[in-house]
């Protein structure tokens, strides 16, 4: 049985327990994180600490009292649960004073909730969807404006997930004002003419820690990076497209709305952006 974290205790995860007045469940009022792990590892952990930080600050939550011991909590749930390969999930909430309001409770008075649990994912860096690369739905974007802040409000990603099953594809890009924001759970790009093409930070979209990393790497080995917004007609039209994510790494995307992207195929920006992210990212691991 799962072991999980749940504001101390480490307990069998049928004997977690959180109140049904908790903010995140009548409100939607926490943010999470989720971290890889790749034998044993941790990969970009400090990359998500820094983010969930600024995300607490953003929405004005105060920290969890073991926000300074994240990562031996995170390294215990690895080692108790034997996650060779894997997800971390971390959420915080704003807590519970005991109602429901839409007044922030007393910060003073109320701690945040903070809950972690492991998902064992053997074979995580080796997907077979790697090799076939994903088919695209392309959606209207619907979400609030703050998509930097990592909410776990996914009503609408978890939505548009389910509308590209329904079409047959593996996931959704978003579209605002006829350009590309993200994918459901991802951070999107296109390739055209060996250049990678991909939205600039703003509250527009997740300041994606994978993507941070990627593009990082992509500078370094010389490939030519634009940060923009990009249309939808103009992925269509691309030579490869690829999404970043924690649990992803490098995806290639090999169709939008039907249309095949160069040969139908993962490109080789993509795919040797994968190599070179798994490759340096397990030298820093944790």
């Amino acid at each position: 049985m799962r072991t999980v974290y749940v504001n101390g205790d480490y307990l069998p995860e049928t004997e977690a327990k959180i109140s049904i007045f908790d903010r995140a469940f009548l409100m939607a009022d926490g943010v999470y994180e989720v971290t890889s792990v790749l034998g044993g590892k941790l990969i970009d952990f400090a990359g998500h600490l820094t983010r969930l930080e600024r995300s607490l600050d953003e929405l004005d939550m105060k920290k969890p009292a073991a926000f300074d011991n994240l990562l031996d909590i995170h390294r215990e749930l690895v080692r108790v649960n034997e996650i060779e390969d894997g997800l971390v999930y971390l959420q915080v909430t704003r807590g519970s004073d005991g109602d429901r309001d839409f007044v922030f409770p007393d910060r003073e008075t109320t701690e945040p909730t903070l809950v972690l649990f492991t998902q064992s994912k053997p074979g995580l860096a080796q997907s077979p969807q790697a090799e076939k690369g994903l088919k695209i739905l392309s959606i209207d974007d619907l979400r609030w404006g703050r998509r930097d802040i990592k909410t776990v409000q996914l009503l609408y990603p978890s939505m548009g997930k389910m509308m590209a099953k329904k079409a047959g594809c593996d996931d959704a890009w978003m579209i605002e004002d006829g350009h590309v924001t993200e994918g459901t759970s991802n951070n999107a790009y296109i390739v055209k003419g060996n250049k990678i093409i991909t939205r600039q930070l703003s509250n527009d979209i997740l300041h994606g820690i994978t993507r941070a990393a990627v593009l990082r790497f992509a500078r370094e080995a010389q490939m030519d990076v634009e940060e923009r917004p990009f249309t939808i007609d103009e992925a269509k039209a691309a030579d490869e497209g690829f999404v970043t994510s924690a649990s992803a790494f490098v995806m290639p995307v090999v169709e939008i709305d039907g249309q095949a992207l160069g040969d139908g195929t993962p490109g080789p920006v993509a795919r040797r952006l994968r190599e070179i992210y798994l490759d340096e990212s397990l030298k820093t691991a944790v």
